[in-house]
């Protein structure tokens, strides 16, 4: 995985009996950014070039976001998820978003959502969103 940079801001989510799916674990993350300010512009935009989750705006900034969901640490942790390969995928899945908009020189970010089961409760997600991840 690149160097991560910037902050993180964590938060926790209550379960309601079973672990969510990968969708599931999604509207999650999207639902998140919301609370936190973001405004959705779409979901799993892709090209043969790759795929990103999730499209957001944050005052004026295009947020290209990747989503991670564990149902446990058991291989690895959603942030050991995001190989170097994974970055090269979503930085030419976002040159593919932004040349389709005809805007290439927006201003833009890639954030990570990163969803794994609360270290000491199972009927909760700990939710990592980490700002600016790709240098």
């Amino acid at each position: 995985m690149q160097r991560l940079r910037e902050g993180a801001k964590s938060s926790k989510v209550r379960l309601r009996g079973v672990m969510p799916s990968g969708a599931e674990a999604e509207d999650l993350a999207c639902r998140y950014l919301v609370s936190q300010g973001l405004t959705l512009l779409t979901r799993n935009f892709s090209t043969r070039r790759g795929e990103i989750d999730l499209i957001m705006q944050d005052r004026g900034v295009i947020v290209f976001v990747e989503v991670r969901f564990r149902r446990s640490n058991s291989f690895g942790s959603p942030a050991e998820s995001i190989t170097a390969r994974k970055c090269v995928r979503l930085k030419a899945a976002a040159d593919a978003y932004l040349q389709r908009c005809k805007q290439p020189d927006l201003n833009a970010r890639f954030d990570a959502v990163l969803l794994s089961p609360a270290v000491k409760n199972s009927s909760a997600l700990t939710i990592n969103w980490l700002v600016n991840i790709l240098l």
